[in-house]
């Protein structure tokens, strides 16, 4: 099946796109770990079933250094002992701000998120979700597909 829709091979869709893009650069050059927000995209993008943005992070962590083992274990990382304490804190973050139809955020969650990360980490977190759910419904809705993301692609689209 191909793609619906070139949202980015649109005027708009390119503006847009360079603004969403440096919002992500943003976060990227916070405090926040690379490894934990690499994470975050692909447990938001497993509840989301964005294979475009499946593929993009696992490549992306990969080639960062990302061990694969605990790639495969994300879905799954309750139930895991691969994921530090502040990670699996952004994680339970993650599923509970991604699907918002449950109460939210628990206060028990935001505690978690408190408690392993500072203001500025905070922030970091609080937006990165925030676009890859963006991200997520882009490319679901337009039919974006997994499987062809090449390693860099995204930082040379910027």
């Amino acid at each position: 099946m191909e793609p619906r829709f070139d949202i980015f091979g649109t005027e708009t869709g390119g503006k847009l796109a360079k603004r969403f893009a440096a919002l992500g650069q943003a976060v990227h050059q916070s405090s926040l770990p690379v490894t934990t927000a690499e994470l975050v995209n692909l447990r938001a993008s497993q509840l989301n079933g964005c294979g475009f943005c499946l593929d993009m992070h696992v490549k992306e962590a990969v080639a960062a250094g990302e061990d694969p083992l605990r790639l495969h274990l994300v879905a799954g990382w309750r139930e895991t002992t691969v994921f530090t304490e502040a990670e699996q804190a952004a994680l339970a973050f993650t599923e509970e701000a991604t699907v918002l139809a449950r109460e939210g955020v628990s206060d028990e969650t935001w505690a978690g998120v408190r408690k392993h990360f500072d203001d500025e980490q905070v922030a970091a977190l609080v937006v990165l979700v925030g676009l890859i759910n963006a991200a997520n419904r882009m490319a679901v809705s337009t039919g974006q597909k997994g499987g062809s993301y090449q390693v860099g692609a995204l930082a040379a689209a910027q």
